[in-house]
């Protein structure tokens, strides 16, 4: 009856939003299509005073972790609400980035934060296609069109290409950073290296603002009777009765080797 009458004082509310898995462009993990409703309702719901982000991402896309970072930044100052993120085992990478969102960053004593750096990898099959006998007929159009052909050596001018985008993507990696938390961050070029620390280690280094978890920090903030709210993508019927089989049994592994850069 109380939360029907309008002028009797509603418990505080905290709408929660759990970030797990790599980020991704292939609508399997996070992105930020997948993640627009549910933010949207996150903000917007029942007048909450606050969002908590739980976050559990080893990393991926640089754009779609920009263009999620970039949501909840919007929305947060549309509808005025404090974003406040909770890191479990591992924020690294798009993972903090998405962290950096927040307001405010908290972590486990055993959370993986950082490794603010960008990635690339992949195969090399000339050897193996070279082995038994096999042409490769590569047509193109454009001088770069066929640029890191895995079946092909490494051309040294390729790699120059490459590495020029990640020192660039990097750059934008840091400037986000830096535009969240710069007067927070220990001065020290390893920040953005590439390194991972664990729990107090990345307190020290101004990556986090403290050791702490939801629902304690969260009743610190708004009192012992803080309600939550948790909204998250709900998945079709036909991905619930395993129609997706193959898709899900790729984003399992996709996940694990990511968390497995980690150790998790």
């Amino acid at each position: 009856m109380k939360l029907k009458i309008p002028f009797l004082n509603r418990d505080p509310l905290v709408n929660v939003v759990r970030l797990q898995g790599a980020i991704t462009t292939a609508g399997r993990g996070l992105d930020d299509p997948s993640l627009a409703a549910v933010l949207q309702k996150a903000f917007t719901r029942g007048k909450p005073k606050a969002v908590a982000l739980q976050i559990n991402c080893p990393g991926g896309s640089p754009v779609q972790s920009s263009l999620i970072a970039a949501r909840i930044r919007r929305l947060s100052q549309d509808h005025d609400v404090p974003v406040i993120a909770f890191v479990e085992d591992v924020a690294a990478s798009g993972g903090y980035w998405l962290a950096c969102a927040a307001d405010e960053i908290y972590a486990d004593v055993g959370s993986l934060v950082g490794s603010i750096g960008v990635i690339a990898a992949g195969f090399g099959f000339h050897d193996l296609i070279d082995r038994y006998g096999v042409e490769r007929r590569v047509h193109t159009a454009g001088t770069s069109k066929s640029m890191l052909d895995p079946f092909r050596p490494e051309k040294p001018e390729d790699v120059q290409k490459l590495e020029g985008w990640l020192t660039d993507l990097h750059e934008i990696f840091i400037d986000y950073v830096k535009s969240r938390r710069e007067a927070l961050l220990d001065d020290d070029p390893a920040i953005f290296s590439g390194e991972v620390w664990i729990g107090r280690k990345a307190e020290d280094k101004g990556l986090i603002d403290g050791i702490g978890h939801l629902i304690p920090v969260m009743k610190a903030m708004h009192g012992d009777k803080v309600k939550f709210r948790r909204y998250g993508p709900k998945k079709s019927l036909f991905a619930r009765l395993g129609a997706r089989i193959m898709g899900d049994a790729i984003a399992s592994i996709e996940d694990r080797t990511a968390f497995a850069r980690f150790g998790l």
